[in-house]
């Protein structure tokens, strides 16, 4: 599914790219035709114009005349040999009435074309400058591919968010798909360990070894409920997170060596209570617990610090272990990433699931340093 997404996200830039470029290099050869159609045009007024001033001659004077009347859309300026502006046509006279209007105007034309001089033949010292800009056609034609490229642009990432929202609605079913299954396999060899067991209890002497068995079906009955709350809206209940944390730590603690020590601090608070669903806040906890058991590869501290506030509870798990580096901080949650030696690295990438899609809240890397420890964060909306 990633392969044909990327496959996709490919294709529809390349497809850009070509329709972008195509685009460009017609609307550059536009551009420069209309400009040399321009230019013709602006020569051939600036003829006709001084052909009229010229009182000797009166052969073209029609033809002056309609050249003359046809440039209704090429703003023009005339100056004279000092570029003090004499005349001005197609440019808005109430505008033109403004002060520096002409001024910016004619900076602007200086900017977009070299004018087209004018020498008075009786006159030599004499001469005109004809100062123009550009038609609506030219400035539309030249700004057509970067509305354009606009368009693509916008059209690529819609394409893309919808097919990114598609990938991560296909993946949420397959997830959930996967845990329910999981569940459900794990319910049959469940039930009829509890019937083993229950024969057990039937006879004297197995006191010892029915207990034991207990904890262990208990777990595993744990495990299929968890899994198959995946996919499902969890019934989330107000619960007091101090005594939920102290009973996981006390799990975790028979499965540490002595030389872990754990340590929580509340603040003072004895209740500070949130809206969460137990058994999946529990499987997040024991995800941190049990990642910072294996960064500590058997010794160090895991503080878990709790803190209440009006709209919030925060909890940051930390510990003295290995530390993540700067470039694997961003994968840790990504499905599949690990570090360890076995595992399918799932555990990291279940537990931001279960705490922002179910309990609304937020799960990052609060900070990290090799050889030092990690600290995650988790922040419940109360």
């Amino acid at each position: 599914m990633f392969q044909q997404l990327f496959n996709w996200k490919t294709g529809l830039a390349l497809i850009a790219i070509c329709i972008v470029t195509g685009t460009i290099f017609y609307s550059a050869y536009l551009a420069k035709k209309i400009e040399k159609e321009e230019k013709k045009k602006v020569t051939e007024w600036v003829q006709a114009s001084n052909s009229l001033l010229n009182p000797r001659d009166t052969s073209n004077t029609d033809l002056a005349f309609t050249i003359i009347q046809n440039n209704t859309d090429i703003p023009i300026i005339a100056t004279n040999e000092k570029d003090s502006i004499m005349e001005y046509i197609n440019i808005d006279s109430s505008k033109a009435s403004k002060k520096d209007f002409l001024k910016n105007t004619l900076s602007k034309l200086k900017s977009l074309n070299d004018p087209i001089v004018w020498k008075d033949p009786f006159h030599p010292e004499k001469f005109n400058r004809y100062y123009y800009g550009h038609t609506n056609l030219l400035n539309e034609v030249r700004y057509y591919p970067f509305v354009q490229l606009f368009i693509v642009g916008l059209f690529i990432v819609v394409t893309v968010l919808a097919l990114r929202s598609s990938y991560r609605s296909t993946q949420n079913q397959v997830w959930a798909g996967m845990a329910k299954e999981t569940a459900h396999q794990l319910g049959t060899p469940v039930s009829s360990l509890e019937g083993w067991l229950e024969m057990l209890k039937a006879k004297p002497g197995n006191e010892r070894m029915v207990k034991e068995l207990e904890k262990d079906i208990s777990r595993l009955r744990l495990v299929s409920d968890r899994f198959g709350k995946i996919g499902s809206t969890p019934h989330l209940e107000m619960t007091n997170l101090v005594q939920q944390i102290n009973n996981m730590i006390d799990y975790i603690r028979k499965r540490a060596t002595d030389k872990v020590i754990f340590f929580i601090d509340t603040h003072g608070e004895q209740k500070i209570t949130a809206q969460i669903s137990a058994p999946l806040f529990d499987w997040v906890i024991e995800n941190l617990l049990k990642n910072a058991l294996d960064a500590m590869e058997g010794k160090g501290t895991i503080r878990i610090d709790i803190q209440n506030s009006t709209n919030t509870v925060t909890l940051d798990v930390t510990d003295t272990g290995k530390g993540i580096t700067r470039q694997n901080i961003s994968k840790v949650f990504k499905p599949g990433f690990t570090t360890k030696k076995r595992g399918w690295g799932l555990g990291l990438s279940l537990s931001k699931r279960i705490i922002e899609q179910y309990h609304k809240g937020e799960l990052f890397v609060k900070n990290s340093e090799p050889g030092k420890g990690t600290t995650f964060r988790i922040v419940l909306k109360k």
